[in-house]
């Protein structure tokens, strides 16, 4: 499955791009410091700078994904989208 985080347009020469797995209350990592987390090290790349691609799914990864941008260098420095995967 591939989730995209689309940045528009941005001044910062290189956002820091973080994404977060929000599943029962608990947030985890899943790509922090330019790495992946966890077990996504063995089943998950980014793609593109801002897509995040997990292979292998199954339904523990139902989960609320977080993609969080911050560009110190942007008017608007920091913002996130949450999208919701389930899998059947």
């Amino acid at each position: 499955v591939e989730l995209s985080c689309i940045i528009k347009s941005t001044v910062t020469a290189s956002p820091r791009i973080e994404w977060k797995k929000i599943r029962d209350g608990e947030t985890s990592y899943v790509f922090f410091d330019n790495k992946m987390q966890g077990d996504f090290a063995t089943r998950a790349e980014i793609l593109s700078r801002t897509s995040l691609v997990i292979k292998n799914t199954t339904r523990m990864d139902t989960a609320t994904y977080r993609c969080e941008v911050a560009a110190p260098s942007d008017t608007k420095t920091i913002d996130e989208i949450n999208i919701q995967l389930t899998v059947q």
